[in-house]
């Protein structure tokens, strides 16, 4: 499961974003309270907006994002976005703690933080790459996924807490300290353990040539199509989250970054069983989309805040396995050459949905209840998981049998495979 961590450059890695990801989701949950109880009226669709800002650069920029991972040294590239990161966070925290600070002002530093991270995702996802083997890749994408909902555990309810006690302004200026980890981690890496990886050649059409791989793999777009869908109108969390914990049930920060972290609990579990698997398959993706759904159901009808928190712990598990596994599936599958392009794209089509979904989500529950947000949630995994089971028994021409004579008696066949016996515990065929 942890195997990864025995490589000295993943090791310094893997700490650095730890300290990094508790101060990122401390300033997003304190961002998430200024705007919702203090700049304006528990208003769900401002929040939706200032997502929608915040994540809207990685559809419109993904192209050229990910031309720069492929193209330039990833690791500068890192050190330049991570210390704009930390300029914006002490821009903002400073701002509040002046007592000027307006809703526009945080619009603007969303949209700014946007365009840094739309450069960053690519290259940090795909400079993975570079620190591990191709055999430990999966298991060094699932532990990011656990440092990263690790620090979701610890980052909510202490921002929560510091909310409540100094305000949201301070939240930002500790965020803009613990970027100096990764920026440390970067610089005391040994170049000479990092991987070197072919780059995109010089010339023109490098984007079209991204695009035209995807064109062509029609399993990643399945993939795609599924974290489109999900990201899109399901892991809009700040929403309704907040949304349940101060309209339905009349609670204060503290409570919704402690609900914050309570999902989180299910979002390690969920990164580390995915750690364990050797290589990432399409059917984990489907399935923790349908189960997603189910959980978001749950939680939808829970009946007071206890049972609500206590339900948020499948939905953190079942989304993280999905993002996991999605993640490494697309990683792991795609030429090295390739990856930074198909990354960015990945991450456009992942975080560029919610400019869409968030704004509707929030639109949901300011019209209709903070119930009905966790409803459409639902939906989107049940609708994902449906898609890709239709796309399943198509692409396999798969038909399904029943036989007293054998002792599996109720099996799957495909005709692509000249009859063979395919159950559903078979790996994936991978790309063709």
């Amino acid at each position: 499961m942890f195997r990864s961590l025995r490589i000295f450059n993943y090791r310094i890695w893997f700490l650095g974003a730890l300290v990094s990801n508790i101060g990122t989701w401390m300033q997003r949950t304190a961002q998430d309270w200024l705007v919702y109880d203090i700049l304006t009226n528990q208003d769900a669709a401002a929040m939706g907006i200032v997502m929608a800002l915040q994540l809207g650069p990685q559809l419109l920029l993904a192209p050229w994002a990910g031309l720069i991972a492929d193209t330039y040294d990833r690791r500068k590239v890192l050190l330049s976005t991570q210390v704009a990161m930390a300029a914006l966070g002490a821009g903002l925290g400073l701002l509040v703690l002046s007592g000027h600070a307006h809703l526009w002002h945080v619009y603007a530093f969303a949209l700014a933080l946007g365009v840094v991270s739309a450069i960053d995702a690519p290259a940090r996802q795909s400079f993975v790459s570079e620190v591990v083997s191709e055999e430990n890749l999966p298991n060094a994408v699932a532990l990011n996924s656990a440092s990263f909902n690790g620090a979701r555990m610890i980052g909510p309810a202490a921002a929560g807490l510091l909310t409540v006690a100094v305000g949201p302004g301070w939240v930002f200026l500790i965020n803009t300290v613990t970027f100096a980890a990764m920026v440390l981690a970067l610089l005391k890496m040994r170049s000479s353990e990092l991987r070197v990886l072919p780059k995109a050649p010089p010339g023109k059409g490098r984007i079209r040539a991204g695009l035209k791989y995807v064109r062509y793999r029609p399993d990643l777009i399945m993939v795609l199509v599924a974290i489109f869908i999900v990201g899109t109108f399901g892991l809009n969390f700040a929403v309704y989250i907040a949304a349940m914990a101060r309209t339905e049930f009349g609670q204060d920060a503290g409570i919704f970054g402690l609900l914050n972290s309570i999902m989180a609990i299910g979002s390690v579990a969920g990164a580390l069983l995915s750690a364990r698997r050797d290589k990432p398959r399409l059917r984990f993706i489907f399935g923790a989309a349908g189960a997603f759904g189910v959980a978001c159901m749950i939680a939808a009808l829970s009946p007071n805040l206890w049972i609500f928190a206590l339900s948020l712990i499948p939905v953190g598990l079942f989304a993280l396995t999905l993002m996991t596994s999605a993640n490494a599936y697309v990683q792991t599958t795609t030429t090295p050459v390739m990856r930074g392009r198909v990354m960015a794209l990945y991450f456009a089509i992942f975080l560029g949905g919610t400019p869409l979904g968030a704004p509707i989500v929030g639109w949901v529950s300011n019209a209709f209840g903070p119930r009905w947000s966790l409803g459409v949630a639902a939906a989107s995994g049940l609708v994902t998981a449906v898609i890709g089971l239709v796309w399943a028994w198509r692409s396999h021409h798969l038909r399904l049998h029943y036989d007293r004579t054998v002792r599996r008696r109720l099996y799957l066949t495909s005709s692509a495979s000249e009859g063979t016996a395919a159950d559903l515990s078979n790996e994936d065929p991978g790309p063709r």
